[in-house]
């Protein structure tokens, strides 16, 4: 049977994962695929911490070099994460002639074109299963099982830590600050939040996604992400009583000649199937001209399932191998330039949850629903969720309205703050 060799850069809680069910299910793995693969080297700044997997002391190192230069090792796994040693060592391996398997969203959004041009070049295979959802096979599925169907949308719940943190602010009625503090003891959530609760993680998978669907990857800056940091619990539970749950949603989606990407807090309707994806776990929700909807389901992040979809990635390009195939140009999107272009988000037609805190005085609610109208706005529900002012002297309306283009309800907004009816600026929500 033809050997296979791996090395993994990076040690950490996925590396050790891949190195684990490399070598507990290695037997298995040959029987399927036909394939010895085998584990010749692991690479890290620190090999003495115990990463409760037991691995051979020879096969532990601290120079990277040495692991993409050995000639018994095929395939290169990138575990390290971020865009600095990480860009160096795949594009070094790429070069070298070797396979690469990585689980970056972060350098693949940001680097993306340069490092599958590079494979290209070079003619070896690079896979990115599990830079996007984790545990669940949305990569896979997108470049093979859907390759026949034009893709029309993604929505995907991509960020285990925001949707922790929503689930438990409307089962538990508790604010933002108070879940975020419980989930960063339970290792939930990092130290420093920033790049789950501001929706920069979720963008760079859905930036992964749109080059996978359509060919096209928009910059990051350009993309319009909206996180969950200042989200209130009274929008949680208003919004339930519409009968909706919020969700993060990255979107992505096909408008004729333009793709829309971006990342928001959304509205999803109780009766959905997004809406049931509480706590850690992750979706995304795919629709095909050809198929309709499909939904993959699962955990998003963690040792054993990242390293599930890392291990599979590893799986394919040994049988690639074993067979004298690359496939790189199955595997890599091919990026499309000259007339697809990012849509602008003003652009965007959405229907909106709009939350006021109105001047509890006659004509109030007139001048606001006058406005709306007058742009273009049209609303599908609106309540006033306290009759008494109370001691402000303003209460909260909630309008649910009718799609809109976003540009439109922006310059309504704008006119009705300065129209001195309301006391902060107004809350804005999209809604699916």
């Amino acid at each position: 049977m033809k050997e296979i060799g791996v090395g993994i850069l990076g040690f950490g809680t996925v590396g050790a994962g891949v190195a684990e069910g490399l070598l507990r299910n290695r037997k298995l793995m040959a029987e399927r695929l036909g394939v010895d693969i085998v584990l010749k080297r692991i690479a890290d700044v620190d090999i003495t911490t115990d990463r409760g997997v037991r691995v051979d002391p020879d096969v532990l190192t601290t120079d990277a070099q040495a692991v993409i230069a050995a000639p018994d090792v095929r395939i290169i796994v990138e575990t390290i994460g971020g865009t600095g040693v990480a860009r160096t060592f795949v594009l070094a391996a790429l070069n070298a002639g070797k396979a690469v398997v990585t689980a970056n969203k972060k350098l693949l959004a940001e680097y993306g074109k340069e490092i599958f041009d590079t494979a290209k070049k070079n003619g070896v295979d690079i896979y990115f299963g599990a830079s996007v959802g984790g545990g669940i096979p949305i990569i896979r599925s997108l470049r093979e099982g859907l390759a026949g169907n034009e893709i029309l949308q993604i929505h995907g719940i991509l960020n285990g830590t925001c949707n922790y943190i929503l689930t438990r602010m409307e089962n538990e009625g508790k604010p933002f600050d108070e879940v975020l503090a419980d989930a960063q003891k339970l290792g939930y959530a990092e130290a420093n939040p920033s790049l789950d609760i501001d929706g920069f993680d979720t963008a760079h998978k859905a930036c992964i996604l749109s080059a996978l669907a359509y060919g096209f990857q928009p910059a990051l800056d350009q993309v319009q992400v909206e996180g969950i940091r200042n989200l209130s619990g009274l929008d949680v539970k208003y919004a339930a009583d519409f009968g909706y749950r919020i969700k993060l949603l990255a979107v992505v989606a096909r408008h004729d000649a333009d793709i829309e990407v971006g990342v928001h807090p959304t509205l999803v309707p109780f009766s959905h199937m997004l809406a049931s994806v509480n706590g850690v776990f992750n979706a995304a929700m795919v629709r095909g001209d050809l198929v309709g909807d499909t939904l993959f389901y699962g955990r998003g992040a963690g040792r054993l399932p990242t390293a599930s979809t890392v291990v599979g990635d590893i799986g394919d390009i040994a049988r690639n191998m074993a067979h004298g195939e690359t496939r790189y140009a199955r595997a890599v999107p091919e990026y499309g330039e000259g007339a697809t272009k990012l849509r602008a988000p003003g652009d965007i037609v959405s229907r909106f949850y709009l939350r006021f805190m109105v001047a509890d005085r006659a004509g109030s609610f007139g001048t606001l629903s006058t406005t709306l109208g007058r742009h273009g706005v049209s609303i599908s529900a609106a309540t006033q969720k306290d009759e008494d002012g109370g001691e402000t002297g303003y209460v909260p309306v909630v309008v649910l309205t009718h799609p809109a283009p976003a540009k439109a309800l922006d310059a309504a907004l704008a006119e009705i703050t300065e129209a001195g009816i309301v006391n902060e600026s107004p809350v804005k929500l999209r809604m699916l």
